[in-house]
């Protein structure tokens, strides 16, 4: 198993947060659920800063390996993800940070 998570490290734009919640719903969740090899898709924000800020929106996308991964971010579907993801980052003010990670294997 392999997983890309996306950090949106920021704020949303003072009055947009109907808005940008309502996009990710409409326009985003639709796009990402259609990623090919996709095995699970998590779309979590965050409810308490425990570290002194939180994250408005996390994603996480499970993939058996990192083939299926690489083939996910070469398909039209991720093209397709970054043309609507336009849209979400106009009612955002910060930047996404994506980082694959693996389980903890057991030496």
């Amino acid at each position: 198993m392999i997983t890309r998570i996306g950090l949106f490290d920021g704020t949303i734009k003072p009055g947009e947060e109907a808005a940008f919640y309502a996009y990710v719903w409409e326009t985003m969740l639709p796009v990402w659920q259609a990623f090919p090899g996709l095995q699970r898709l998590g779309v979590l924000t965050a409810q308490s800063p425990e570290i002194g800020k939180t994250y408005p929106l996390v994603t996480s996308f499970d993939f058996a390996d990192e083939a299926a991964l690489q083939a996910a971010l070469a398909s039209p579907e991720r093209q397709r993800s970054l043309e609507a993801t336009k849209g979400l980052l106009a009612m955002f003010d910060g930047r996404v940070i994506h980082q694959v990670l693996t389980p903890l294997a057991r030496p």
